[in-house]
């Protein structure tokens, strides 16, 4: 995978293109050397990047979790996750990571540092 694009102290790498990814469901994706990411397209140009972990002890595969609006639920165990901040929203806690996400036309890039925002493209 290459590098597309260095913004920011953030290196994008190319993961796909936008009809890659299947409404409302996640995709997994790999940048070398990094963890697993889950990629979520929840509109037709709109998509997040998050850490393909869930924040519990036993880390669920992200990717195979519901989504809903702007937030995926964890298939273990059914916390409700923020596909824009990463937060876990109560009654349960944690956060999982957010990866920057870009599109450069059909190409959907993503940063290869964590980040506390998602972008729209």
């Amino acid at each position: 995978m290459e590098i597309v694009k260095i913004e920011n102290q953030v290196s994008y790498h190319s993961v796909g293109n936008v009809e890659d990814f299947p409404l409302h469901l996640g995709k997994v994706v790999h940048i070398e050397g990094g963890p697993e990411i889950a990629v979520f397209r929840v509109a037709e140009r709109t998509l997040y990047a998050l850490e393909n972990r869930t924040g519990h002890k036993k880390g669920g595969p992200l990717a195979e979790g519901l989504v809903s609006g702007e937030y995926v639920y964890c298939p273990l165990r059914d916390c409700k996750i923020s596909l824009l901040t990463g937060e876990v929203q109560l009654p349960d806690t944690g956060r999982v990571s957010v990866y920057p996400l870009r599109l450069d036309g059909d190409v959907v890039l993503v940063g290869e540092r964590a980040a506390n925002e998602a972008s729209e493209g």
